[in-house]
């Protein structure tokens, strides 16, 4: 039985959300969920759960890293980034697996749950994005690890109430005459961020997942212009959305990454975009775990507009392509 967890990345947006889950599970079966993270004031809103610890820890160094997993049962992975250079990239998505997967065979930890993402099933060289092309070979990684009992989660962009996706595009058309998109028509299925959560828990507690990639979309596929129109539609502030041409789209994106702080798109993202962000139907979903996809238009609309001012200013800087 699995009881004590550990959650890297567990201080972020889906980390909330699977906190949350976990300690209802918890609530059955005792145990500890560690959240290691370099800044855990960052995660004020998960101290108040129960069996829930916050630790100030760095897991890019690899003997931190090794003294938490060997308190564990079971390790989740949600670390991710969607901006930087291709060292960056490969850092997070390649180097930190690699280290996970010494540090599990060190301690004689076996269960692995990495949340990938959608779009990371052509192989690192066809992959037209240093996101998705660093993505593809955390997943080889972990793979070739045969001391592994490894899942892993692909999902589409995930949307909730503190998502940096709705809320940013919501934001903007509070104050912007007409949004200029690159990647328009870009294919996406939103899923929930409590289904993803569910997902997890779901493969902790059924072996049977060892193995598998679980596709978690949701129910719906929309483009990039459908979600921006819906999030100005639930926001009350709906404007035009104009389409950029491939070329104008990657300009922009240089654009923004010249501003100072995270950029709200880069040409990565652009890049990205070019792949459909949507369920192959070749592998499980969440339908065949047992989880019902929830619509985005059946949460949202109550969602958007929320948050404090100092939450949507947050969600802002963020930018629309963080999790």
């Amino acid at each position: 039985m699995i009881r004590n967890i550990v959650i890297l990345g567990g201080s972020g947006f889906v980390g909330r959300s699977l906190c949350e889950a976990l300690v209802e599970r918890a609530a059955g079966l005792g145990g500890r969920i560690m959240v290691p993270s370099r800044r855990p004031q960052r995660a004020s809103h998960l101290k108040t759960l129960p069996w829930v610890e916050l630790i100030k820890a760095d897991i890019h160094d690899p003997a931190t890293l090794n003294q938490w997993v060997a308190q564990a049962d079971a390790v989740v992975n949600l670390v991710a980034i969607l901006h930087g250079s291709p060292d960056e990239f490969n850092h997070v998505h390649v180097r930190l697996l690699t280290q996970l997967s010494q540090a599990c065979l060190a301690a004689g930890v076996k269960r692995l749950i990495h949340v990938s993402a959608l779009g990371v099933g052509q192989s690192p060289e066809s992959a037209p994005s240093h996101y998705l092309r660093s993505k593809a070979r955390g997943e080889d990684v972990l793979r070739k690890a045969r001391h592994l009992d490894v899942t892993i989660l692909r999902p589409s962009v995930i949307f909730g109430e503190h998502d940096r996706l709705i809320n940013l595009f919501a934001k903007l058309q509070a104050f912007l005459p007409v949004l200029a998109l690159p990647g328009a028509n870009s294919s996406f299925q939103p899923v929930w961020v409590r289904d993803v959560a569910s997902a997890i828990v779901y493969c902790l507690d059924h072996p049977e997942t060892i193995g598998q990639t679980i596709e978690c979309a949701g129910p719906e596929v929309m483009s990039l212009k459908d979600i921006v129109k819906w999030a100005g539609i639930w926001s009350g502030h709906s404007r035009p959305v104009l389409s950029l041409p491939l070329g104008m789209g990657v300009f922009q994106g240089w654009l923004m990454e010249m501003l100072p702080g995270e950029p709200l798109m880069s040409r990565d993202n652009v890049a990205s975009m070019g792949v459909p962000n949507v369920a192959s139907g070749q592998l499980p979903g969440l339908r065949e775990i047992g989880i019902c996809p929830t619509a985005m238009g059946s949460v949202m609309p109550d969602m958007i507009g929320h948050q404090s001012g100092c939450d949507r200013f947050r969600i802002w800087r963020k930018g629309p392509f963080s999790r």
